[in-house]
């Protein structure tokens, strides 16, 4: 039995709403990177550490690559592709239920350049008829020399164990750079503000998902052992925060309902959660506010 311990970092890149976020949770069973049905919900790189005796993992969980907007967006892309340095793999993950297309085609001119071996994912394949996936594959490997392909379904798990064997095989002689029962390099806060956006990507619709920022003000816990949170839902107009609060305030109820029980079940802690809402126009192109809500890498 070998005793050489392997470890690196595997970048998971892709078009928006691939299921890249999916995938993350299950590999390191625990949710840390938030859900949902809206394109761009990502939008930090959040590393998810996976670890077993002979290996430690850590997967990059990136931004979806799309066309940016504003300067949110060019740091959402960034974010993506300073993934794509100085990793031991990479992960170019599509959705079996959406051909080819012009976005996929885009990033996969970046990955020829990549100096790390190039996996392609082809995830939901619980939604497509078996016959249908031979020509999928054979359609992406006539645009780029993957070094394997590997079909799998995030929500359902299948597949998974055998992508996380093969990445394995990749990884180099390495030390485990983080706690065994450590699952994320990102802190609480950060987490917990992330799972309070989650609900208002879920629950609310139209204009309102792309606008939102969450801060988590302060988090204690008390001499019960209850964890006090407070956090401002920042908005960019104030019809959204009208959306936001709803009638007799009953959304922001709900949406204090469900985040605190995923906090809950994040930190095995009982939660007390206060949140509020803010206006601040147009924050997703000012940089300062783009700083204060958590999204410092940019470099202009």
């Amino acid at each position: 039995m070998s005793s050489v311990h392997k470890s690196g970092f595997v970048a998971i890149i892709g078009r928006p709403n691939v299921g890249k976020s999916t995938l993350l949770n299950r590999i390191v069973r625990q949710k840390i990177a938030i859900m949902s049905d809206k394109a761009q919900t990502t939008r930090n790189k959040i590393q998810g550490v996976y670890t077993t005796p002979e290996a430690q993992i850590v997967f990059i969980d990136t931004p979806g690559i799309h066309k940016p907007k504003h300067r949110l967006g060019d740091f959402m892309v960034e974010t993506a592709y300073s993934a794509l340095r100085e990793v031991d793999a990479v992960l170019f993950m599509v959705s079996a239920e959406q051909p080819r297309g012009r976005g996929d085609d885009f990033i996969i001119e970046r990955l020829k350049n990549s100096q790390a071996p190039v996996y392609l994912i082809i995830n939901k394949i619980d939604t497509i008829h078996p016959d249908k996936l031979f020509g999928i594959i054979e359609d992406y490997r006539q645009q780029m020399d993957f070094k394997e392909v590997v079909p799998i379904s995030a929500t359902e798990g299948n597949n998974v164990e055998k992508l996380l064997e093969v990445i394995e095989g990749e990884m180099p002689e390495g030390p485990q750079y983080y706690p065994e029962d450590q699952v994320t390099d990102h802190p609480e806060y950060f987490i917990v503000s992330e799972l309070i956006r989650e609900k208002v990507l879920q629950l609310t619709r139209e204009e309102v998902p792309h606008s939102v920022a969450v801060v988590v003000e302060d988090m204690k816990r008390d001499e019960y052992d209850k964890v006090h949170i407070q956090a401002t839902i920042i908005v960019e107009r104030s019809s959204q925060k009208g959306i936001l609060i709803g009638k007799g305030g009953l959304m922001m109820k709900d949406i204090g309902i469900k985040a605190r029980k995923d906090i809950e079940n994040l930190l095995g802690n009982k939660v007390y959660l206060e949140l509020w809402v803010k206006v601040q126009k147009n924050w997703r192109d000012k940089q300062k506010y783009l700083q204060d809500y958590g999204y410092r890498d940019m470099d202009y």
